[in-house]
């Protein structure tokens, strides 16, 4: 089955130029051209000057569209959250439909990976990924999930995925040669782990694979887990 989450409808940005641009400049205009500016460039590049260059306006205009810098990067937070209501959620059951919404929110973050950075930076993420935290908490309820049992496994599942995100995110360039993982691993001689087990310790990892098999494992203990002494004493009563 595949159904498709709760939609919000986005202004196309503003194409004219010059005069015309300035004319017809409003409050979206502004924070989708922010937003483009993060995707393409990064955090660093947003500023009100660079943003009033790309509109064609002067630096007043934006302050009068969208307030400070900080109202600004709020504003394009929510706007791409609320982009990311739009996602289509596939699965026969429910272990397949809770793994379609949990990759959505690693697919998400690694595409929009500059907005995810910035919204970790101001405190944000809980809002970027407010639209796809509440898929997962409707598919987590439709599996027999609520109170407690819910929030925990959606905060595991969360806290996996986040954690996985890191290591996608970290750049393997940076690491000096001689400490990366594959080289400590081609050094090692210990009597109790096998050469085989050595050799495979060398390559490098499969992320995107390990996060599917970590988080179906997840979503299988939480949603076949058997409950726990209270909730059998709660049902008693």
């Amino acid at each position: 089955m595949t159904t498709t989450a709760a939609a919000a409808t986005t202004k196309p940005q503003n194409q004219a130029t010059g005069t015309a641009k300035r004319a017809g400049l409003d409050y979206e205009d502004v924070v989708v051209a922010a937003l483009q500016l993060v995707e393409t460039r990064g955090a660093e590049a947003l500023s009100m000057r660079k943003l009033a260059a790309e509109l064609g306006v002067t630096t007043t205009t934006i302050y009068h569209h969208v307030g400070g810098r900080d109202d600004l990067i709020l504003a394009l937070i929510r706007h791409l959250s609320a982009q990311q209501a739009e996602i289509t959620i596939e699965g026969q059951n429910p272990a397949e439909r809770i793994q379609s919404v949990s990759e959505h929110i690693w697919s998400s973050a690694l595409a929009h990976r500059n907005v995810t950075a910035l919204a970790h930076q101001v405190g944000a993420t809980s809002l970027l990924a407010m639209p796809l935290e509440l898929a997962l908490a409707r598919e987590l309820q439709a599996a027999g999930l609520s109170g407690a049992a819910l929030r925990d496994a959606l905060r595991a599942i969360l806290m996996c995925t986040a954690g996985f995100l890191v290591v996608a995110f970290r750049n393997e360039a940076s690491i000096s040669a001689e400490y990366r993982s594959s080289v400590l691993w081609s050094e090692v001689i210990d009597e109790q782990i096998d050469a085989e087990t050595t050799r495979a310790l060398c390559e490098p990892p499969d992320i995107f694979s390990l996060f599917q098999q970590s988080i179906r494992a997840l979503i299988l203990h939480f949603i076949t887990a058997e409950p726990g002494p209270s909730k059998k004493q709660e049902s008693k009563t």
